[in-house]
């Protein structure tokens, strides 16, 4: 029986996609290695989304044929379709990019049938309709990311992923609340809606809007939903309404910022202020208070002045996020922020990075503190003699002692007795245990 690895890089769609395609494979009668182990396929799903997203793509390939230098590699995702023919070259089988996913295998074996090396990436993904990939089950056994909607048409000065994951494209409510269902009912207690622009969602369809995808997710099982990587615009009162009415929904909402500086987010071509940011981080406090807000920060974009950045520091700290991503600006060939002027060095990009990451250590260590004393339901994820640990609603790592009768996938009211900058201690409250969809 043939042997698949899979490796991927980057965001939770990219994880998406490889479920999916592993899925495929597994139908076909592949069976599933680590892919620190000798297969017959490695599959690499890549990212280029910062140029370290390059690197590892290409050391994760390097390292798939030095493992058996006799297997195949597939290529696949934002770097292949940015580079198809080039990793071609590389010595691949097979380089696919952000569409023919569904048709992996077909693809592969009729390749290596015609003994040929092929590259699949299709440039024209500006205008293709929405792939209809779906999975069954996910790699976490707990929580599962649906994808919903593919593409980008903000073009960001600093962004590659519209280049390589074409336009706005949605999928179907029928669709999501089938595979909602399937999820459900394989065990999933949680439901991560993802896309590369999930704001956009329901342009193409006619009307419909994120608050559609949200309703269309709820399904027998699922006890949460969980939003995504957000644009503050899609934060309206209509909106937050809709939101109240999904009890599923969780209270922590990633709210992409880049920069709390007004002069950068034009640079950077963003479509909002930091009043408009401010106005819905509002919004959503007043309808779930103590919800959790999360969000992205790119340090030293160019031009990014002291003052600049004093700035986002300043806004940071007045939003007070309960975490943080902060990376430092990374250029890509091919995007307007290249070749902007006032390029900024790297000793100062990283210097501000690391100065935002400990305001944020700082700010999460705060909200942790808040839920001392309170009382949340977690989701238990990692079960074993000497404690159990899983995340809030609010989506806050929380470690608790041993308990019988805890199992993974199961959900238990806990009141918070400690915290730090990594998330909270709990005791467990003395309530019953939901069984919990996992057996």
């Amino acid at each position: 029986m043939p042997t698949v690895a899979f490796h991927t890089l980057g965001c939770k769609v990219n994880q998406y996609d490889s479920q999916a395609m592993l899925e495929r494979f597994l139908a076909r009668g592949y069976t599933q290695v680590s892919f620190d182990a000798s297969a017959d396929v490695y599959v690499v799903n890549t990212c280029t989304v910062t140029g370290t997203g390059d690197k590892k793509s290409m050391q994760a390939v390097r390292r798939a044929m030095k493992l058996n230098p006799a297997a195949d590699v597939i290529i696949a995702g934002c770097l292949a379709q940015r580079d198809g023919e080039k990793l071609l070259s590389s010595g691949a089988r097979l380089v696919i990019g952000a569409r023919d996913r569904n048709r992996i295998v077909e693809l592969y074996e009729d390749a290596v049938r015609k003994g040929e090396r092929v590259c699949r990436v299709d440039r024209d993904i500006l205008r293709v309709p929405f792939e209809s990939l779906s999975i069954s089950g996910f790699s976490e056994r707990t929580r599962a990311a649906m994808k919903i909607q593919e593409g980008c048409d903000r073009f960001c000065s600093y962004c590659i992923i519209p280049y390589v994951r074409g336009g706005i494209r949605s999928r179907p409510p029928e669709d999501i609340r089938a595979e909602a269902a399937r999820l459900g009912e394989a065990g999933f207690g949680e439901l991560v809606l993802t896309g590369i622009h999930l704001t956009s969602y329901g342009r193409d369809l006619g009307g419909l809007d994120l608050a559609d995808a949200v309703r269309a997710a709820r399904a027998p099982g699922i006890s949460r939903i969980r939003l995504g990587s957000l644009e503050p615009v899609v934060v309206t009162s209509a909106f937050v309404r809709a939101l109240l009415e999904v009890p599923e929904i969780c209270p922590q909402f990633h709210l992409a910022l880049q920069s709390g500086s007004d002069t950068v987010l034009r640079r950077m071509r963003r479509r909002y202020t930091c009043d408009e940011f401010r106005s819905a981080a509002a919004l959503l406090r007043k309808a779930m208070p103590g919800c959790a807000l999360t969000t992205d920060v790119i340090c030293g974009f160019p031009g990014e002045t002291d003052a600049e950045f004093a700035e986002t520091l300043a806004f940071c700290r007045e939003i007070g996020f309960s975490r943080m991503h902060v990376f430092p600006f990374s250029a890509r060939e091919g995007t307007p922020a290249a070749s902007m002027p006032g390029q900024v060095p790297r000793r100062v990009r990283e210097e501000r990075t690391r100065r935002l990451i400990s305001l944020g250590h700082e700010m999460a260590a705060e909200y942790h503190k808040g839920m001392v004393g309170t009382v949340r339901e977690i989701l238990c994820e990692d079960v074993s003699p000497e404690g159990v640990s899983g995340y809030t609603r609010e989506y806050v790592s929380c470690v608790c002692p041993p308990r019988e009768g805890i199992g993974e996938g199961r959900t238990a009211r806990v009141r918070i007795t400690g915290s730090d900058s990594d998330g909270v201690t709990g005791q467990w409250e003395d309530l019953p245990v939901s069984p919990g969809p996992m057996p």
